[in-house]
Parts: C-alpha cells; sequence; structure tokens
C-alpha cells in the first residue's frame, strides 16, 4: 500500500490554491498594477522562507462520486517565513476572490495568524487589500438573516500590540474590518493611488450625501496626514522595504531587546558643522535632521510618521550599532511648538519604546504647547498632558540633547525629571516659564513710561534680560546638568547607549499599548 495518489491530489488542490481567482481575475489584479498576494509575500520575505498554512483551505465542490469538480482557495494566505534570518508570521489578503472580502475568507484562519505571533512570539506582518467581514447585501440572498456583529480574534489583535511588532501594509482599498487591521498595528504604510483605507467605501458615503472616489474618501493625502497610517512610499516594493527596515530596529517580542548590528560608524566621530547650524537669532529655523543624522550612526536614521505632527519628529536609529527611538523638534513647523496632533504622534511612539524596551534619545527643540483659537479646539491642552504622561510613564532608559527652546510644560516634558537627569544642554539652549521676548514691555511699562529715554531704557532691559538667559547661570545651579560642545553630542550619546543597555527590563510594560 502506497498513499502516492493522496500526496498527488494533494499536489493537485495546492496548484489550485496558486491560481487565486483564476487566471481572468489574476489579469485584472495586474492591469491595476498590482501585485497578486503571492507575488506580494514572496517579494517581502527572504527567498526560499514561506511556510504556508492551510493553502488548500477554501471551497470545494463534488459531483455525484464524490470527486472535486470545482475548488476555490480562500482569499486569505497565512504563513511564516523570516525576514533577515529573524522568523515572522504573514497573512495576505487575497483581493482576485471577491475583492478580498473577510467574508470569503476562512476566518479561523486570521485567528490562527495573529495567536501564532502573539504565543510563539513573532513579528506579524499583515499585507491588507479587502473589506470587511459582514460581506455585501447581495450575501443575505444566501443566508436571509441578519446578525449581532463580533469580530473573531479581535482579543488577538489586542493582546499583539502590548507583545509583538505588528506591520500593517495598505496595499489596495481597505475598508471595515480591512481598516481596522491597518490601524492596529505598530507600523503602518501606504502606497500612492494604488491603496485607500475608509471605515465605508464610496457608495456608504453616498448614502449620507457624500459623493466621493475612494481617493477623496480614504487616499494617502488623507490617512498619512491625519495619522490613521504611519507613512506613504510610491510602490509595492518599498512598503515591502519599509517593513523589513521597521522590523530591524525592534526585537522579535516584548521577551527580548533589539539586536545590536556591527558598528559601522567611528563612535568619535565629531561633526564641525554642528558648532554653528542653530542660528543666534531665535527667530529663525533649521534644519534638525541634520542634527540628528549627525549625532547617530551614518545612514541609519528611519523616520516615521513624517506626514503628520511634523512639529515632532520621530524615528528610529543605529547609536554605535544598538537600536534607539528618537524624539526631535522640528522648528521648521509650527516652531516646534506641541499641536495636537504632535501630542498624538508622541504618545504613540513613546509607548512603541516602551512596549519593546528601546532607549529613547530627544533632540529638544519645544517653545511649549501650540497657543491660539485653533490650537485650543483640537484639544491640544487635554492631549498635551496625555503626551506628558506617556513621557512621565516611560521606563526605559532616556537621554534628553537640549538643542534650543524648552519652555512650559512641554518644553519640561523633555523627560521625566524624577529620574535620572540624563541630558546635555547646547550653548544655544534657551529655556524658562515662558519667552521672555513678548512681556517685557508690558512688564516694564510703568518704568518706561517714566524714563527720560525710553528706548534707551528698554535696549537697557532687554541687555540684562538677555545676559540672565545664558545657559551658564543656570549651569551655575546645577539646574542644565551639563553644557557640552555640540560636536562632542555623537561621542556622548555612544557612551550612553552602552550605558542604556544596563538597565533594560524585558517582559510586559505595566500598562498594554493601545493602537
Amino acid at each position: 500500500m502506497s498513499w502516492k495518489d493522496e500526496i498527488e491530489e494533494l499536489r493537485r488542490r495546492e496548484a489550485l490554491a496558486e491560481q487565486m481567482g483564476g487566471a481572468e481575475r489574476v489579469a485584472r489584479q495586474k492591469s491595476m498594477g498590482k501585485l497578486t498576494v503571492r507575488e506580494r509575500v514572496h517579494s517581502l520575505l527572504d527567498p526560499g522562507s514561506l511556510h504556508e498554512i492551510g493553502k488548500i483551505a477554501g471551497k470545494a465542490a463534488y459531483g455525484p462520486d464524490n470527486e472535486m469538480t470545482d475548488f476555490l482557495a480562500s482569499n486569505f494566505v497565512v504563513g511564516r517565513g523570516r525576514i533577515g534570518g529573524r522568523p515572522v508570521v504573514v497573512q495576505g489578503d487575497d483581493f482576485t476572490v471577491r475583492g478580498g472580502a473577510a467574508d470569503a475568507a476562512i476566518w479561523q484562519k486570521m485567528v490562527m495568524a495573529e495567536q501564532m505571533a502573539n504565543e510563539y512570539r513573532m513579528p506579524l506582518i499583515r499585507l491588507v487589500d479587502g473589506t470587511g467581514g459582514g460581506g455585501s447585501v447581495k450575501m443575505l440572498e444566501k443566508d436571509p438573516r441578519t446578525y449581532i456583529p463580533q469580530t473573531p480574534g479581535w482579543e488577538w489583535v489586542v493582546a499583539n500590540m502590548a507583545s509583538v511588532p505588528v506591520v500593517s501594509l495598505a496595499l489596495g482599498p481597505c475598508a471595515g474590518l480591512g481598516a481596522g487591521r491597518v490601524a492596529a498595528s505598530h507600523y503602518s504604510v501606504m502606497v500612492k493611488g494604488l491603496s485607500q483605507v475608509f471605515v465605508a467605501g464610496p457608495p456608504v458615503a453616498r448614502a449620507i450625501g457624500e459623493d466621493v472616489n475612494k481617493e477623496e474618501l480614504g487616499g494617502w493625502e488623507i490617512q498619512a496626514k491625519n495619522g490613521v497610517v504611519d507613512d506613504v512610499v510610491d510602490s509595492e516594493a518599498e512598503a515591502f522595504e519599509a517593513a523589513r527596515k521597521f522590523l530591524s530596529y525592534l526585537p522579535a517580542s516584548i521577551d527580548d531587546v533589539a539586536q545590536r548590528t556591527p558598528p559601522r560608524d567611528a563612535a568619535d566621530r565629531c561633526e564641525d558643522f554642528l558648532l554653528d547650524i542653530v542660528p543666534r537669532d531665535r527667530r529663525v529655523p533649521y534644519k534638525m535632521r541634520r542634527i540628528v543624522e549627525a549625532c547617530v550612526d551614518l545612514g541609519t536614521f528611519f523616520e516615521t510618521g513624517r506626514q503628520w505632527g511634523r512639529p515632532i519628529m520621530t524615528g528610529f536609529a543605529r547609536i554605535d550599532g544598538y537600536s534607539v527611538a528618537v524624539l526631535a523638534g522640528d522648528p521648521m513647523f509650527n516652531g516646534g511648538a506641541w499641536t495636537a496632533d504632535a501630542c498624538r504622534k508622541i504618545i504613540k511612539f513613546v509607548d512603541l519604546a516602551q512596549t519593546f524596551h528601546l532607549p529613547v534619545v530627544h533632540f529638544v527643540d519645544c517653545p511649549g504647547f501650540a497657543v491660539g483659537v485653533k490650537h485650543e479646539k483640537s484639544g491640544v491642552t487635554k492631549l498635551g498632558v496625555q503626551a506628558m504622561a506617556a513621557v512621565y510613564q516611560a521606563r526605559v532608559p532616556w537621554c534628553s540633547i537640549v538643542v534650543r527652546q524648552a519652555y512650559g510644560l512641554a518644553g519640561s516634558a523633555m523627560m521625566n525629571p524624577s529620574r535620572t537627569k540624563y541630558r546635555y544642554c547646547w550653548p544655544s539652549g534657551d529655556w524658562g516659564s515662558l519667552p521672555m521676548d513678548g512681556g517685557v514691555e508690558a512688564a516694564f511699562k510703568r518704568e518706561l513710561e517714566a524714563h527720560a529715554d525710553p528706548a534707551t531704557r528698554l535696549a537697557e532691559i532687554k541687555a540684562w534680560m538677555e545676559s540672565l538667559r545664558s545657559p551658564f547661570r543656570t549651569a551655575e545651579s546645577f539646574f542644565a546638568e551639563e553644557i557640552i560642545d555640540p560636536r562632542d553630542t555623537r561621542p556622548l550619546l555612544v557612551e550612553w547607549a552602552h550605558l542604556a543597555q544596563r538597565p533594560l527590563e524585558r517582559g510586559p510594560s505595566a500598562f498594554g499599548m493601545r493602537p
């Protein structure tokens, strides 16, 4: 006896599964400039590393002799593989079968992938190109009843946010459950012109009086600029590369710490241009990215969320090979003042660093919370104190580089001051409860009115106040622990990066990260 016939049947069914929705629908997918789900999985993973699970799961039809006459694979591909040699779990929607609709899939496959990533402590990558789980109105003809909605496996989605890195790539129209899966991740990417993310599509929007197309409803210019997704790229290949790069900075799970890579940059490198990159005129902005890139290992700064919350920069980098999370004020946008969106961005990023035990280096230039009616309407006060709470709750090692401004509540949140103040201040540092510039005339109004030469007296007062702003005055009282030559920032950060490995903790944080 041999089981050869059954193995041949297995291979036949596997071949049918690889046909996905059939030649015509595959051709239609390609005509839209999109890869098929299997091409996507193989492009993302290390070559030859995919181990697919449930490949022959789907819908089969049988004749009178119980021989299979037709087979359509589930439109959800699940498997294990490797990225950079490290094991990962991958799941992908097959748009060639009912547009990737979840009701045409087998929901247990998604749940298994989420659960496997969690229990086996492997990063999870979702390739999203589909809709929700409720099906269409047309489905009522086959199953003539409505149901109380539930989302099987969402408990694993929530648990994964607190335990393993989750990446979602939006690679087509993502509605309902598809949109939720994109948003419920640590890092998400859209492809320009190819993907859209929305709660419900244009037909539903038209029902409430909004006549829009998919791009107008949920294109990248909306979702990358409001923080629903973290990044936007020009092609699927770039999306796969972004996913691989993001994962390279993170540990496989909360039970590990990020792997150190061999250092490829001199630890004692000093850049002369840092000495004069910050203008003496405090009203003139400068390029904070140049400072960040000069202080971390060359070529390693991976910025995320560049399209939204722009007064603050977030990203990852390496310092002498060690992975770190980077926060930096950007004076090019709103002078670096924290807007409501910037606060949301800080909350998510600091919580991510805390969840995965990444030391934080903060390049500080913050004139405070954004001021004005528009910002008050956006809830900046509430979101601002939530951002402060995120900073104060973080327990990972933290180093602040005070490049220029640090004012008010937001400026005080450069770090948690109840912990060791591992902080370096540049000579350009300028700090206080509020900027002095705007209130001089009001504060000395009576004296100036009574003076014989108000203009001369005003100049004298301003010169006196300017001398008080000297960071050396602050350092005299040890309120500024160290003032440094800006060119020494990298060597000092290298020392800190090594010391920061000593107190790193493994395991779950005191609170679970939310999407």
